[in-house]
């Protein structure tokens, strides 16, 4: 680069006089200056330019040469001040490539922009070092002056676009490095206070200790050896020490509610009640019921002289049994209430079920029961047996009270009234019917008999001046009885109950016959009259068609119907369902879910419900599906991401917009009667049979005769009060016919015996499983419990009483005990009475495949159609013998066939020819067609009909 000005301009420019060619500016410090803004021709440059009065010396450029070829000229002076400046600049670019800054000086000096290479900048570096140390001793100059560059610079070319990109790659790396740095160096620094603030904890602590030990308060085995760790360190300040003990503090109560937790969670209690327990018992200890012991235990040991444990022992806490399911609801939910409407019409009439929940001990019949009847309703409470139908009637009646949850009713004085399952025996046999129906007046029974014993009092006085005021006394007394008996209208029950007698088809002679004359049938009438008597608001029936002819169970039908009384009616009749109600209750898991219409109504929305249920919980559980896998396949390169899925999966468990399981209803039970033993072809004949009840006034039979043989399923019908039941009562010998014989003339008949009223011989206090073993003939309880599965009876369930089971769950004990022993004839009395569709189609299956002889009483048409291969109805007290099914005898009477077909509905069944089934067919063995009994066993090739084709020679 060649200068275009005079030197002497050159010098002027510089700032330097002629004395001070040769002298180095004071404002140069021994320290790397920043140069001042240099401003050509109104620009700015702002270089980083590190000036060093050192680097004046490493100059390697033309001007050096000059330097030595001149004298202490202007001409020198100037070149050296530019060689020195030079070299300055050199300095600061070397620095600048080694640090990634931007362009320096010496590109203004430079024709060609050319960045120095890695080499020359480590050579450079190295030599300005060494320049340093040679001038250690040197004074620190003046800053360098403003330098007007435009006067002496050719050109000004700044660095290309990729040297630049290159060097704000290379800053923006190093301010990384240095930040990470920084961050590395805080966690190490953070990391020292916790270790600094953990040893000053462990310090005060420690002190504490010792100085408790030295008040001869505190054990020495606790501390462990805390007070080595701190031997010869100085103590903390009281400061520090109240921090650590606060810190101990806070510990100590963390320890103590886990722990509270545990116990808790093993006594199945909340850790608010645990902690009420305790302060009720008063830190006393309690027995394995959960009671208090005072004074030490039984008997007062304590104070006879146990010595009492040391103060210092730590008290044991109180063990407590573990609570049942029922007292563990009782606990979490409130206290069950009955609660009144506050505003309601005069003729409105409802109540209501609000959440109930019931548990007996830790069998739950119901989690939350919602559902009402109100007026208008006739509503049907459907479900499986043991859904905890009978139990919500009771719970409406009064009777029982639930474990949880609100009755709801629309007034104070609302009467209920309900026809039990076992109405039977509310009913006294010795009575007449007109006595039976006077017995629902209990309150006014007591006040005519009151009235008669004060008559009787009267009419024994002598009427002296003595007796006055006694008689007095009782003409008192007569006066408000007779003001009570108005009052409840005592004079009007005669005629109650002949309105009630027309009502349920009662002819008025029939009054003075005792109620054992009547069947199943027209004894259900009467506990149907004996419930209308009271003059209920609200009527609860349960079951009561289980035995009740066609005939009868129309009657009901159309005497429900034109009733204006809301009521409630559970059975499994669904063709009376259908008929009668206008909204059905399913009882289902515990839950209760209300359809509007009758029974076909509720097939259809229940259908629809439970494809739209099952439909949202399989697209729920495939996106469940979906997101698990993807959380496995991203769980090491997406942690975070996974994270928040999990988090967010765990979210809609929980969130009631889960839909949780519907129910599933699996494949249907099933079971076998045991194997008959062989059985000779005739059975039992029924031969001139004559009966008839009160003294010949009501004949059931005139001269008839049966024949029964084997193989032969046969099903006996009639209307009720025929003498279908007295004919079975007969046949096993309970009852004395009038005339003629009925018997077993074969020589090895081996019957079993089930009656209509079955279950009512159950004893109440035994469980299922007791039942069972009283009544078996050495079978196994491990068999024994494989048989109570087969009807239903699993798990828990086999240690419930009697007394708690439903109707239906007592007539499958009842079939289970009639299994237990081995016979070849079956007599059936009305079996299918409390049993749900599920277990009758059980029962149907299992008589089906039954190799011995059936005989059954039923009024389940479908049930008869199903089993029955031989028809015997009572017709004109005689037993006609029909060769068919039940289809083949509806076909003989075209209106009977009518009026069956007319009580069809829209998804329920229709009567069809009874299966047939061969039963030597079942019996024979599969046959073999070679082959090994597994594929994957197969060892020789050659061995198997398609290995035989296979290997066949071509």
């Amino acid at each position: 680069m060649k200068l275009v000005l005079p030197e002497a301009l050159l010098l002027v420019a510089l700032g330097i006089t002629p004395s001070d060619c040769f002298t180095i500016p004071s404002t140069f410090s021994s320290s790397s200056t920043v140069a001042p803004r240099v401003t050509t021709n109104e620009r700015t440059f702002s270089s980083s330019i590190i000036l060093s009065p050192y680097s004046f010396e490493s100059s390697s450029t033309a001007l050096h040469a000059k330097k030595k070829k001149g004298g202490n000229s202007p001409k020198d002076a100037a070149l050296a001040a530019l060689e020195a400046l030079e070299a300055q600049e050199n300095a600061a670019s070397a620095a600048a490539a080694a640090g990634g800054g931007r362009a320096t000086a010496t590109a203004l000096f430079d024709e060609a922009d050319e960045p120095l290479s890695k080499k020359e900048q480590m050579a450079l570096e190295k030599k300005s070092k060494k320049n340093n140390k040679a001038s250690a001793a040197a004074t620190n100059g003046a800053a360098a002056p403003a330098v007007d560059f435009d006067a002496f610079l050719d050109a000004d070319e700044p660095l290309s676009k990729k040297e630049q990109m290159k060097l704000e790659k290379q800053r923006e790396k190093d301010a990384k490095k240095a930040q990470k740095d920084q961050e590395r160096m805080a966690a190490v620094e953070k990391e020292e206070m916790e270790k600094n603030k953990r040893k000053k904890a462990l310090k005060a602590l420690a002190e504490m200790e010792a100085a408790e030990r030295e008040a001869g308060t505190v054990n020495t085995d606790d501390i462990g050896g805390m007070d080595d760790a701190t031997d010869g360190q100085p103590k903390l300040s009281k400061k520090e020490m109240k921090l650590a003990a606060q810190k101990a503090e806070k510990e100590a109560q963390k320890n103590a509610k886990k722990e509270m937790k545990k116990r808790a969670k093993k006594l199945g209690v909340t850790v608010e009640e645990l902690k009420q327990m305790e302060n009720n018992e008063g830190g006393n200890d309690v027995d394995e019921f959960g009671i208090p012991i005072v004074n030490g235990g039984v008997n007062g040991d304590a104070a006879a002289g146990t010595a009492a444990p040391p103060a210092t022992a730590a008290a044991e806490p109180p063990q407590k049994g573990k609570l049942t399911a029922e007292e563990r609801i009782r606990k979490e939910r409130p206290p069950p209430r009955i609660r009144v409407m506050e505003s309601s019409q005069p003729d409105y009439t409802a109540l209501r079920l609000e959440n109930i929940a019931i548990t007996f001990r830790d069998q739950p019949v119901l989690k939350s029961a919602t559902w009402g009847v109100q007026t208008g309703d006739r509503i049907g409470l459907v479900g499986a047996n043991g859904a905890g139908k009978t139990t919500q009637l009771r719970i409406l009646s009064g009777e029982l009270e639930p474990t949880a949850g609100d009755v709801i009713k629309s007034s104070k004085d609302l009467r209920v009234a309900m026809l039990r399952q076992e109405f039977i025996d509310e009913l006294d046999l010795t009575r007449t019917l007109r006595d039976e129906f006077m017995s629902v007046f209990t309150e006014e029974a007591d006040i005519m008999n009151s009235l008669r014993e004060a008559e009787e009092e009267l009419a024994q006085m002598s009427g002296s001046a003595d007796d006055a005021d006694k008689m007095q006394e009782i003409l008192d007394r007569m006066n408000k009885l007779q003001n009570k008996a108005d009052a409840k209208n005592v004079n009007a029950l005669d005629s109650r109950v002949s309105k009630i007698m027309d009502l349920m088809g009662f002819e008025p002679e029939e009054g003075d016959y005792e109620v054992s004359a009547f069947s199943g049938g027209w004894k259900m009438r009467i506990g149907l009259g004996k419930v209308l008597l009271q003059d209920p608001n609200i009527l609860l029936l349960d079951e009561p068609t289980n035995h009740l002819d066609l005939e009868s169970v129309e009657w009901l039908e159309a005497f429900l119907r034109n009733q204006n009384l809301p009521m409630v009616i559970v059975s499994h009749d669904r063709e009376f369902l259908d008929q009668v109600c206008t909204k059905i209750v399913d009882a289902e898991g515990g839950l209760c879910t209300e359809y509007n219409g009758n029974y076909s109504r509720f097939l259809q929305l229940k259908k629809a419900r439970m494809d739209a249920w099952n439909a949202a919980y399989n697209a729920q559980e495939k996106k469940i599906k979906e997101e698990k896998q993807w959380i496995n396949k991203f769980k090491l390169k997406q942690p975070q991401a996974v994270k928040q899925r999990q988090a967010q999966l765990e979210k809609l468990v929980k969130s009631p917009d889960y839909v949780q399981k519907p129910p599933f209803v699996g494949k249907p039970f099933r079971f076998r009667f045991p194997d008959a033993p062989r059985l000779s072809p005739e059975v039992a004949e029924v031969k001139g049979l004559s009966h008839a009840y009160g003294d010949g006034a009501n004949p059931l039979f005139e001269d008839s005769d049966l024949f029964i043989e084997k193989g032969d399923r046969i099903a006996i019908i009639g209307p009720n009060g025929s003498g279908k039941s007295t004919l079975l009562r007969i046949l096993m010998g309970k009852e004395e016919p009038d005339e003629g014989t009925a018997e077993f003339i074969g020589s090895n008949v081996y019957p079993a015996y089930f009656e209509q009223n079955q279950a009512d011989v159950l004893d109440l206090d035994k469980t299922v499983v007791d039942t069972v073993q009283a009544v078996s003939n050495g079978q196994s309880y491990n068999e024994l419990r494989a048989l109570l599965g087969q009807f239903l009876f699993k798990g828990d369930a086999v240690e419930k009483k009697v007394e708690h089971l439903s109707g239906g769950e007592k007539a499958r004990l009842s079939l289970c005990c009639m299994m237990l022993k081995e016979s070849n004839l079956l007599i059936l009395d009305e079996p299918t009475n409390h049993l749900d569709i599920p277990a009758k189609e059980m029962l149907e299956e299992a008589l089906q495949h039954f190799d011995g002889s059936v005989v059954v009483i039923s009024h389940d048409r479908y049930f008869i159609s199903k089993v029955a291969t031989t028809i015997v109805a009572i017709e004109d007290k005689k037993l006609v013998k029909y060769g068919g099914d039940y289809k083949f005898y509806m076909d003989k009477s075209k209106e009977f066939k009518e009026k069956v077909e007319a009580r069809y509905f829209a998804g329920g069944s229709r009567i069809d020819s009874a299966p047939v089934i061969d039963l030597e067919e079942l019996k024979k063995p599969k046959k073999n067609f070679g082959g090994a009994k597994t594929a994957n066993m197969v060892t020789r090739k050659d061995k198997g009909v398609k290995n035989a084709k296979r290997n066949k020679p071509k």
